[in-house]
Parts: C-alpha cells; sequence; structure tokens
C-alpha cells in the first residue's frame, strides 16, 4: 500500500504536468487562429467598404424610379377618375333634364 501512496502522487503530477503543457500549446494555436481571423475580417470589411458607394447609388437609383413610378400611377390615376367623373357628371345633367 505504501508503494501506491507514493507512485500515485508522482504519477498524477506527470498527467497533471503534460495536460498543461498540452492546454499551453493549445491555447497557443487558437491564438495563432484568432490572429488569422482577425486579419481575414479585416479585409473583408475594406473590401465591404468599398462596396458602399454602388449600394448608395443603386439605393439611389431605386429611390428616384420609385418616385417616378409614383407620379405616373398618380396621373393615370388621375385621368382615369377625370373621366369617370366628367361620364357621372353627364348622367346627372341628364336625369336632372327628365
Amino acid at each position: 500500500m505504501e508503494i501506491l501512496g507514493n507512485v500515485l502522487p508522482i504519477l498524477l503530477y506527470i498527467l497533471g504536468s503534460i495536460l498543461l503543457v498540452v492546454v499551453i500549446i493549445l491555447v497557443i494555436k487558437l491564438i495563432g487562429t484568432i490572429d488569422r481571423a482577425n486579419a481575414l475580417l479585416d479585409d473583408v470589411e475594406g473590401k465591404v467598404k468599398t462596396l458602399d458607394g454602388l449600394f448608395n447609388t443603386i439605393e439611389g437609383f431605386s429611390k428616384t424610379m420609385n418616385s417616378v413610378g409614383e407620379r405616373v400611377i398618380d396621373g393615370v390615376t388621375g385621368i382615369i377618375s377625370s373621366i369617370f367623373h366628367k361620364k357621372n357628371k353627364k348622367e346627372k345633367e341628364i336625369d336632372e333634364y327628365e
């Protein structure tokens, strides 16, 4: 029993040391991976910023087309409603004379 009492703590110290070394190595590799990911994200962010001008142009064009479309629809609606308004007005005048 005494041998087991002396050997077990030594074995635990050795395994703990090995575990500590493995964790340190993994942390160092993780730091390297995070640095590469940050560099990649910075590159992507720079490329996205170059496209902001294009997206702003597309947005402006879209707003302009929407405005033009609304004006055309308002004009067509106005013309159609004036035609029906005149027709209804003529029918009312005819009904008034009868």
